[in-house]
């Protein structure tokens, strides 16, 4: 078994236009002083980290890599969210999704997917490049407007959309498989791949792709009122990027687990900062561990009523506190040898 790595912080909820968090110097060293030792560094901010770039030049990601080093960081992944929600878009979300691109491929569906598709590949090669393993992203969504289906018996329009998700992202597994680098699907109600079913599914038409894996973040299991512990012991082997974030269900007789289109203050299922929510993260941690999980703990700071600066203060010390040091001997090993005088 190995000790899981940590803590690490995913930096999309904190970058912003003022300092110290409108740069990337600027943001390692607040999550330096915060205490953590990885950024996961989304690829849609070019201020920040330039996709593009790392992916022609290995002189940048050096630099890039110098410069966490300063801080004493390292990027644990690579974040395509946004790029690969927009690999399948259904048409009724164009105009939602739309605002995810560049100005110049906006409106055009086509010129929107393939812009896409070319950054996620291009993040392949960026991984490589700064000797990261894995890289987080999210599937799209050509099936989740017909979620709960009505009218009923429509077998046939999840068998097409599911069919062209992995005909998508089949050459960019491919892509990522000849760099070495682990595709993670951020399991997540919104995209295709949203629980273990729908992750199985695309998996077969995938002939069980090497590189077709997990980002597991419990969070969105148990707003789905999923055993998210017994997820574990079914994909152990395809988790290979874990979201620490928390949060509660709390049953009530207006709305439930779909929303109701309220805030998030609102819900009945609503995520929170580690430790404030109702997920059993010792047992996630000792479950990880178990299946010798060799990735980052990275925090993903969501929460509808703690700050984020407290939240990513307090999410590097849960971190801390529930990474377990893997011993290297078993506890009874004193009682294994021979009786000495």
């Amino acid at each position: 078994m190995r000790t899981i790595k940590g803590p690490g912080i995913f930096l999309s909820q904190f970058i912003g236009g003022q300092p110290p968090f409108n740069t990337l110097d600027g943001l390692a060293g607040w999550a330096a002083e915060k205490g953590y030792k990885a950024l996961q560094i989304p690829c849609n901010h070019k201020a920040i980290f330039d996709v593009e770039l790392a992916a022609e030049s290995q002189t940048y990601c050096d630099d890039i890599s110098g410069k966490l080093a300063e801080h004493g960081l390292v990027i644990s992944e690579l974040s395509t969210h946004l790029e690969g929600q927009l690999i399948a878009v259904n048409p009724a979300y164009d105009e939602a999704f739309d605002n995810f691109a560049p100005q110049a491929v906006r409106g055009n569906a086509a010129a929107r997917q393939a812009w896409a598709t070319d950054i996620v590949t291009k993040a392949a090669v960026a991984s490589a490049r700064l000797g990261l393993t894995a890289h987080a992203t999210f599937s799209g969504s050509l099936a989740w407007p017909f979620m709960y289906p009505w009218p009923p018996h429509n077998e046939a329009r999840f068998e097409e959309a599911f069919n062209e998700l992995a005909r998508r992202w089949r050459p960019i597994l491919d892509a990522f498989d000849e760099q070495g680098v682990n595709v993670c699907y951020e399991i997540h109600p919104g995209e295709d791949l949203h629980d273990g079913v729908t992750f199985e599914r695309f998996l077969q038409l995938l002939d069980n792709h090497p590189r077709c894996n997990i980002l597991y973040d419990p969070s969105h299991l148990l707003l789905q009122q999923m055993d998210y512990l017994t997820f574990i012991d079914h994909y152990h082997t395809r988790i290979k990027a874990f979201h620490v974030k928390d949060a509660e269900y709390r049953p009530n007789g207006r709305s439930g687990v779909y929303g109701g289109y309220q805030s998030w203050i609102n819900r009945a299922g609503r995520f929170r900062s580690p430790g404030d929510g109702q997920i059993d993260f010792k047992g996630i941690f000792s479950k990880l561990t178990q299946y010798d999980y060799d990735g980052w703990a990275v925090l993903e700071w969501e929460c509808c009523l703690k700050d984020g600066d407290t939240g990513a203060r307090e999410g590097r010390e849960f971190i801390s506190r529930h990474i377990i040091p893997v011993s290297d001997r078993a506890f009874d090993d004193f009682a294994a040898g021979e009786f000495h005088d």
